[in-house]
């Protein structure tokens, strides 16, 4: 009987999660901060050389997507809101941590073995 690798499915359940999140970016966030702590998690426990950039992202996304919760909360900003505008600076994380979270696993796809 082959032993299952739980390392290998749980930063497969990581990358899926932090997919099926980007499908819907705002409802998926949750999703998202899962996976990508999911891959954090995996790679802090391999060793790899990448971890630092995985914890990075995922505190970014994290901290994007709590204020971004916290401001709806708030019922948002700008438009007829009392906040304005630059209340979405808060945001700003969430979207770069995404975008870096992908560079890195397109990265690590398409790196030569």
């Amino acid at each position: 009987m082959k032993k299952i690798n739980w390392k290998k499915v749980t930063y497969i359940l990581g990358i899926v999660l932090f997919l099926v999140g980007t499908i819907d970016p705002l409802e998926g966030s949750v999703l998202i901060v899962f996976g990508s702590i999911l891959l954090t998690v995996v790679t802090k426990r391999n060793n790899d050389r990448h971890m630092k950039w995985f914890r990075l992202n995922a505190v970014l996304i994290t901290s994007g997507v709590i204020f971004l919760f916290y401001l709806s909360t708030l019922g948002g900003f700008g438009g007829t809101s009392t906040l304005s505008w630059w209340w979405g600076l808060l945001i700003l994380p969430y979207p770069v941590g995404w975008l870096s979270q992908v560079v890195l696993l397109l990265m690590r796809a398409f790196r030569r073995k």
